[in-house]
């Protein structure tokens, strides 16, 4: 049984070829390809990935690293990846500096094993890891770490930050009463967490397709306990 693919990558590139060989490369990821940022922003407007990897030179005359203000004003928490063999150095610095910047720019042609690390670096690191850092260098700065619902928030995203990393690509099923007890949280909260994973499309369905039915489970259990409670 081949493991789940770990995470989904929308790639803009207009060469056939080279959208191949990142299919082959990134064979353990769900790809979706388009030519174009306008085609890209359409397939955003239905779903967000968990990275884009973005080739300057496009079809229809689009040069990509122009178009990165529109991809981040509806995708602000999806690293991208620039790939181009036409940037200098200081375009380069443009397109990592300032808001709607990208993560990383590779240049082509592209060595496949720095891809690859690039790829997992993203999607490990940068985006929703980078998200919850930030919310977390808030509440110290803040103090709201006093606030309860605000401190929730961000433990939970954390939470999920977690458990990500540990079930991408994993060909096993999450064992919920090890991730509870390592979590430190309920066993109903980690199935949450989990289904908030898969609806978000982070996290493939397939790692654990009976959360539902779980959750439905964990719930009869907490009335009956509730039940239990007030007739006694």
């Amino acid at each position: 049984m081949h493991p789940p693919p770990i995470a989904s990558i929308l790639i803009i590139e207009d060469d056939p070829e080279q959208l191949r060989l990142y299919g082959d490369v990134l064979n353990r990821y769900r790809i979706t390809g388009v030519q174009t940022v306008s085609a890209a922003l359409a397939e955003l407007g239905k779903g967000l990935p968990d990275l884009i990897i973005l080739d300057h030179i496009l079809d229809r005359g689009e040069r990509g690293a122009d178009y990165l203000p529109c991809v981040k004003a509806v995708a602000a928490h999806v690293p991208v990846i620039i790939i181009s063999g036409t940037l200098d150095i200081r375009s380069q610095v443009k397109a990592l500096s300032g808001p709607y910047s990208a993560d990383f720019v590779l240049e082509k042609p592209v060595d496949i094993d720095e891809l690859e690390r690039t790829v997992e670096v993203a999607l490990t690191e940068c985006g929703f890891g980078e998200a919850v850092r930030m919310l977390q260098s808030l509440e110290r700065s803040e103090k709201t770490d006093d606030i309860e619902p605000d401190r929730r928030f961000t433990e939970r995203l954390a939470r999920q930050h977690d458990l990500l990393k540990r079930l991408r690509g994993s060909g096993d099923r999450p064992n919920i009463s090890r991730l509870s007890r390592d979590c430190r949280v309920s066993r109903r909260t980690i199935i949450r967490d989990l289904r908030e994973l898969i609806q978000r499309g982070q996290l493939d369905a397939a790692v654990y397709p009976e959360f539902k039915q779980e959750l439905a489970e964990d719930g009869e259990d907490s009335e009956s306990r509730v039940g239990t409670a007030a007739g006694n």
